[in-house]
Formats: C-alpha cells, sequence, structure tokens
C-alpha cells in the first residue's frame, strides 16, 4: 500500500512504493561464511540474498541453503554463478557445467535469477556458442540468466587487455537479460546511465556498489564513489523496474561492527533512492 508524505505546498504526495527487491550479496561478508550473510541480511531488514556460489560449501547445497532461509526468515532472490577466476575449480572446469548447476540450484531454491560473467578469452568453445547457449536455457529452465557487465583488464603501462568474449559490455549483444554492476561501470569507465538506457527493459538485475574508476575493482559502498548510483535507483523505481537490487560491496578489511554499519548503510541509501515521490 503506497503511503503518503508531506511536501512543501502542506499537501500530501504519494509515495511509490518500490517494487524492486533488495538483496544482500553473500560475497559483502567475505571473509565470513555464507551462513553470516543470512544472519546479516535479516537481522538489517533486507528483502532477501543472492548466492554466490564460492568454496565456501554452505554456497553449493540446496538443503542447507533453503535451511538457512528458513531459520532467519529470509528469502534467496539469486545465484551467482562460479564463473569468476577465483572460482574456476568450483563444480569442475565445464562452464557449461557450472552454469546448468547454478540453474538447478536456483530452482531448488526458488529464485528467479542466475547471475553469470561472459567467458574468458580463452574459453573460446565455451564463448562460441554462449549466447545461444544461454538463450536456450533460459527459455529450457524459465529462469533469467542475467549477464552482468565486466571491464577490461589494464595492464602495466595501462595497456588495456580484452580478457572477455564476445566483449565486457553486454549492452551490444543480443542478451534477453543483463546485469548491470556499478563498480564494474567505474572501473571500465563506463556511462551507468547511458547503458540503463540503451539496456531498457533488458536491464533485470542491479548489482548496487560504487567505486571511483580505480583499475582495481572496488565494490565501495554506494555514495562513496563517482557512479550514479542514486540516480540509477530513482530512475529505475520512475519504470517500475522489478528486477533485484543486490548489495554487493567489499568488507574484506572491515571489523564485524563496521561491516554492520557498512551494510546498513548500503540498505538505507537503497531504500530512500528508490523510494521516488510520486
Amino acid at each position: 500500500m503506497a503511503t503518503r508524505s508531506r511536501g512543501g505546498t502542506g499537501r500530501a504526495r504519494p509515495v511509490d512504493v518500490p517494487r524492486a527487491l533488495v538483496g544482500l550479496s553473500t560475497a559483502s561478508v567475505y571473509p565470513e561464511g555464507c551462513a553470516a550473510a543470512f544472519e546479516l541480511a535479516a537481522r538489517l531488514g533486507y528483502d532477501g540474498v543472492e548466492v554466490m556460489v564460492w568454496t565456501d560449501p554452505l554456497t553449493r547445497e540446496a538443503g542447507a541453503l533453503r535451511t538457512l532461509a528458513e531459520l532467519h526468515g529470509i528469502r534467496v532472490l539469486s545465484v551467482h554463478a562460479p564463473t569468476l577466476l577465483v572460482t574456476q575449480r568450483v563444480w569442475g572446469a565445464d562452464p557449461w557445467g557450472k552454469v546448468d548447476r547454478s540453474i538447478r540450484l536456483a530452482a531448488e531454491l526458488d529464485a528467479d535469477t542466475v547471475v553469470l560473467h561472459p567467458p574468458f578469452r580463452w574459453q573460446r568453445e565455451y564463448a562460441r556458442d554462449f549466447v545461444d547457449g544461454v538463450a536456450l536455457r533460459e527459455h529450457d529452465s524459465g529462469i533469467r540468466l542475467a549477464v552482468e557487465n565486466m571491464y577490461p583488464w589494464r595492464a602495466p603501462r595501462s595497456r588495456e587487455v580484452e580478457a572477455y568474449l564476445p566483449h565486457w559490455d553486454p549492452v551490444p549483444q543480443p542478451y534477453d537479460h543483463v546485469t548491470l554492476d556499478l563498480s564494474h561501470t567505474a572501473t571500465a569507465g563506463s556511462d551507468a546511465m547511458g547503458m540503463v538506457r540503451r539496456l531498457g527493459p533488458r536491464l533485470a538485475h542491479l548489482h548496487l556498489a560504487d567505486g571511483v574508476g580505480s583499475p582495481r575493482d572496488e565494490h565501495l559502498v554506494p555514495g562513496r564513489g563517482t557512479q550514479p548510483c542514486g540516480e540509477v535507483l530513482e530512475t529505475l523505481a520512475a519504470q517500475g523496474f522489478a528486477g533485484h537490487v543486490v548489495v554487493e560491496v567489499a568488507t574484506r578489511r572491515a571489523t564485524e561492527a563496521q561491516r554492520e554499519l557498512d551494510l546498513a548503510e548500503a540498505l538505507a541509501f537503497a531504500r530512500l533512492h528508490l523510494a521516488s515521490l510520486g
């Protein structure tokens, strides 16, 4: 139900209730494990969790994840496939095998989205069939496969290395669903708002973070970098965005107390900017 607030004229103005759910990535509590993410997400008031399939065995076990979800009264919104460089050994070496197991895990958890990265350049066979393979699996499973924007790798002396096929930028590619990561837009030097406009309804999932354009993928708390995080959220809210907004920030060096404060701040930022005035 919509709430109401008072504008400067003294007349009541409607406030749109956001359709998007705000989730917490389990990666946001690293080096703490998956169980800590569920507990913290529930305590802080997140709507759900995105499970990053990782070396933590709990992230790969549907039964354990269902138990955590039921224990804390919180949903699993999405699953992030182990297609990162650091998860190359998780679920074997076959990239399609990783994607298929991620889809099965999402289905068992009633999650509607699987996030995956584009292939690395050395995965040429996987890359050759990637676009068609993603479309086929979406059709057969009914689960959204949202391909994430990445960035060029920067070698010494500022030389850029194109590490992904068909490209690190999913906007020109014929994917039906895309994940926009606002830390990756900072690292790539991309125009985040331009990507939002060009993607239109294909933008299905948002990784909410920030960055200042360092060659290193920073994943700052939103509002602490240069990315238009608030503008992106407000634009999506105005468009009736019904995908998921997932906080994916780095708290690796934070104390337990500081991690909780950072994740509470990120949630408050998301709620504030999604609750657009009518």
